[in-house]
């Protein structure tokens, strides 16, 4: 687990731009198993890559006219119960951090696994999510 001081800027990246925080597995259920419409999941994590490339490609890619209808996120080594109730919805993909999910009507219908987002840009990944978006959303 890493220390909240270290993280908060990390989560706020995302939840300064709308992202909700899902804490529990209860919260991530509820999210996904419960909504009509879409749904992005993000795992956020202290990884150079999630700086990098996957929260400003994300971040890029929800000011676009097509959104997913809700974004949440969990964090990796800091909210592991919600972490791992969430990637038990991302199967047969194995776990993941980053990663980023697009589930429509409670399936999971797009992701981006960490090899997805490592070797590419905030724009690779935000034209990937964009691209989902007008399909889905």
């Amino acid at each position: 687990m890493y220390p909240p001081e270290l993280v908060k800027p990390m989560k706020e990246d995302l939840t300064s731009v709308g992202f909700s925080e899902l804490l529990n597995a209860e919260q991530v259920d509820n999210a996904i198993q419960n909504s009509k419409g879409t749904v992005l999941v993000v795992v956020n994590s202290v990884c150079g890559c999630a700086a990098g490339n996957m929260r400003p490609g994300v971040k890029l890619s929800v000011t676009g006219d097509s959104v997913p209808d809700s974004m949440t996120t969990v964090f990796a080594g800091v909210d592991g119960e919600a972490v791992a109730q969430a990637r038990k919805h991302f199967l047969p993909y194995p776990p993941s951090s980053p990663s980023v999910a697009l589930f429509k009507d409670g399936k999971l219908v797009h992701f981006l696994e960490r090899h997805h987002i490592e070797g590419g840009t905030a724009e690779m990944i935000a034209n990937n999510l964009s691209a989902a978006y007008k399909e889905f959303c």
